[in-house]
């Protein structure tokens, strides 16, 4: 249902765009949706998460087994070499001349256990020997078998299980924080195109009541009951309400178009503010969202990440710093013919096992420094990250604080606007019956305009808020759920 009536916002915005001059309304909500499916952050955002998709499944895939075929199909080798005849005991020149082909399968498994490879081949090879015998000859291996596994005690693949889904799963709260951030920065556009309508709304006000006054004030100078002093006072406020419609106008039409670049939408769309009346009634409780956050953050994974990254850095250095042994172990079938029916028959056992050391006798300390430099990078890692976790949590804790008395900050403000309101009416009242000067009426009119634009400005706040704490929770703290994306819809747009 939420989908399809964004489709009908944007129809609707698409529609109107048609249009010189035409207008359609939208509320705080319709333009984070809008700024969801259409705005050129979503589609960065959307497409820094299916880059970490795509990483995630490469390793997926490297664990699974590999099977490949491979071919040289022509390879014709024509030379003189220099070779030792041992009938005239002379060094010679023979043309060799032979063309070689061929075939090969192979299956790899990686084994996450140890960190080893074990793999399956079988290939076919032939000879034609072009110079005077004309002999051709083949080789086939039909099949062989082997393991190779380093023993140093490091483990890439092993560190790569624990890391990998850690950062894809970060992928995904990151993906979903980014759509708050986004939410941040739309609240902020929104806002911004409120003032400027309320500027120039008040703009106008101020020229229509301005223009009025200077007329009556022109009147009553011409009986007596207005000085000079006064009538050129209204004439000077009659000028400053031209200039300062001029730069509300100029202001409403950069806020406008800021917002329409920023939702991708037409240059041409106007688009009238409506300004949320209410606010969701709740209380946060600090402790709770403290929790949440600790638990939902993608900086809480980004921590643990890079503790293994440090972890994993310490023992790869151990594993180089000393004593490493490395095996390679091969058992197969093998056979040789100058017919190709052959070559099958009866194939002989081929083995192969080799054991390889690496033994450091003199690196002048060199190995043994790598080492110790990384426990010294994962020591101020340990240090940073508990002192970044306690910042966080503060910064959790103030926003929280800050938001549940924002909500009264918005109801004041609106008291406020409210009472200024009804304080410029009657003092307006007053100036016209004569009871008051043109000093007191520009002290209401500029309580009003202030009283106006805070209200704005705490709206703009309390929602940021909102948004902060949603974005560092990753909760909706008014459904009382956790926040989630729909990560199979992004996959979908990739399809043609």
């Amino acid at each position: 249902m939420k989908k399809t009536y964004i489709l009908l916002i944007i129809t609707l915005i698409s529609f109107a765009s048609k249009a010189q001059d035409k207008k359609i309304s939208l509320s705080l909500d319709d333009v984070i949706d809008i700024a969801s499916e259409k705005s050129l952050e979503e589609f960065k955002n959307e497409n820094i998460y299916l880059s970490s998709y795509w990483e995630y499944r490469y390793f997926k895939a490297d664990r699974l087994p590999l099977l490949s075929l491979g071919t040289n199909p022509f390879d014709f080798y024509r030379y003189r070499s220099k070779e030792h005849n041992f009938q005239t005991g002379k060094e010679e020149f023979y043309l060799e001349e032979y063309l070689n082909s061929d075939l090969s399968m192979s299956l790899k498994q990686k084994v996450g256990l140890t960190g080893g490879t074990i793999f399956l081949n079988s290939d076919i090879e032939m000879v034609k020997n072009m110079g005077d015998d004309k002999s051709t000859s083949y080789q086939a291996t039909p099949i062989s078998i082997g393991y190779s596994q380093d023993l140093n005690g490091y483990n890439a693949m092993r560190w790569k299980a624990k890391i990998e889904p850690m950062k894809f799963e970060k992928a995904k709260k990151t993906f979903i924080q980014s759509k708050e951030v986004l939410s941040i920065s739309t609240a902020d556009k929104f806002f911004d195109l409120v003032s400027a309508q309320i500027e120039l709304k008040i703009a106008e006000n101020n020229l229509s009541s301005a223009d009025t006054l200077y007329k009556i004030g022109q009147g009553r100078f011409q009986v007596g009951t207005v000085t000079q002093d006064e009538l050129l006072s209204l004439q000077l406020n009659l000028l400053q309400s031209k200039q300062d419609l001029i730069k509300a106008q100029s202001t409403l039409q950069r806020a406008q178009s800021s917002l329409n670049s920023f939702l991708s939408l037409d240059k041409k769309t106007i688009v009238n503010c409506i300004v949320p009346e209410k606010i969701p009634s709740i209380k946060v409780r600090a402790d709770e969202a403290v929790g949440k956050a600790t638990e939902n953050n993608p900086d809480m994974l980004s921590h643990l990440q890079e503790l293994l990254e440090q972890d994993q850095s310490v023992a790869k250095a151990k594993a180089e710093a000393g004593f490493s042994t490395s095996i390679y172990a091969l058992y197969g079938l093998n056979q040789t013919s100058e017919k190709f029916s052959n070559v099958y028959n009866d194939p002989e056992k081929s083995q192969l096992f080799q054991v390889g050391f690496s033994i450091p006798l003199l690196d002048w300390g060199k190995r043994r420094g790598s080492y110790l430099m990384a426990k010294s990078d994962r020591e101020v890692a340990i240090a940073r990250i508990k002192q970044e976790r306690i910042e966080f949590e503060q910064q959790v804790y103030q926003d929280v604080i800050e938001f549940n008395l924002q909500a009264e900050q918005v109801y004041n403000a609106a008291m406020a606007d409210t009472v200024a309101q009804k304080g410029y009416d009657v003092t307006l009242q007053r100036f016209l019956i004569g009871k008051v000067d043109v000093v007191k009426l520009n002290i209401a009119r500029s309580d009003l305009e202030t009283a106006r634009s805070r209200y704005v400005e705490e709206l703009r706040d309390y929602w940021n808020y909102y948004y902060r704490i949603r974005m560092w929770t990753l909760y909706d703290f008014v459904k009382g759920e956790t926040l989630s994306a729909e990560f199979d819809k992004i996959l979908q747009k990739q399809k043609p």
